[in-house]
C-alpha cells in the first residue's frame, strides 16, 4: 500500500525537522540516501539519453503530480520552471509548521544524481515559504556556473 501523498509530505516534512535537529550531516546524509535510492528510477535514462531523457523524466512526474510546471529543452540546458509546487503547497496547508529546509530536498537528492550522469545544476529558490522555484540543468559546468552567479547577483 502507497502512503497519500497529503501524508507523504508531511512526514517528509517532520524527518526533515527532526534530522535537521539533530544535525546537518544527518539530514545531508538523509538526502543522499534519497538519491542513491532514485538512481535505480533514472540514473540510466539520464546517462542515455541525457537532457531529452531528464525531460522524459520530469514530464512524467509533472503529469504524474499534478505539477504546475514549465518545461523547456533546448541544446544546452533543461529548465523546470515549478510554478506552484505542490509537495511544499501541502506542507504549507499543513496544521504543523513547515521546516524552512523543505525546498532543500530537491536539490540535495538531484544534484549528486545529475553528478553521476555528468550534469551540473543550479537552483533558484524564491523563499522557503513560496511554492515556486526554477531548476537549471546544464552539460556543461561552466554555463552552470555562470547562470549561478547570474542568480547569486541578481539575488544579492
Amino acid at each position: 500500500m502507497m502512503i497519500p501523498s497529503d501524508h507523504f509530505v508531511r512526514f517528509y516534512n517532520e524527518v526533515f525537522k527532526f534530522l535537521e535537529a539533530k544535525s546537518e550531516k544527518d539530514l545531508r546524509d538523509y538526502w543522499l540516501e534519497i538519491s542513491r535510492h532514485q538512481e535505480g528510477h533514472c540514473l540510466e535514462l539520464f546517462k542515455t539519453k541525457g537532457l531529452k531523457g531528464m525531460y522524459e523524466y520530469w514530464e512524467h512526474i509533472r503529469i504524474e503530480e499534478n505539477c504546475d510546471m514549465t518545461l523547456t529543452l533546448t541544446d544546452d540546458c533543461l529548465k523546470l520552471e515549478m510554478h506552484k509546487c505542490p509537495s511544499l503547497s501541502k506542507v504549507l496547508d499543513n496544521d504543523a509548521t513547515p521546516s524552512m529546509r523543505y525546498c532543500d530536498h530537491c536539490e540535495a537528492w538531484e544534484a549528486p544524481l545529475l553528478a553521476k550522469a555528468g550534469y551540473y545544476c543550479v537552483y533558484d529558490l524564491i523563499a522557503p515559504d513560496i511554492p515556486k522555484c526554477k531548476m537549471y540543468i546544464y552539460k556543461d559546468k561552466e554555463l552552470c556556473e555562470k547562470k549561478r552567479r547570474e542568480i547569486a547577483q541578481r539575488n544579492s
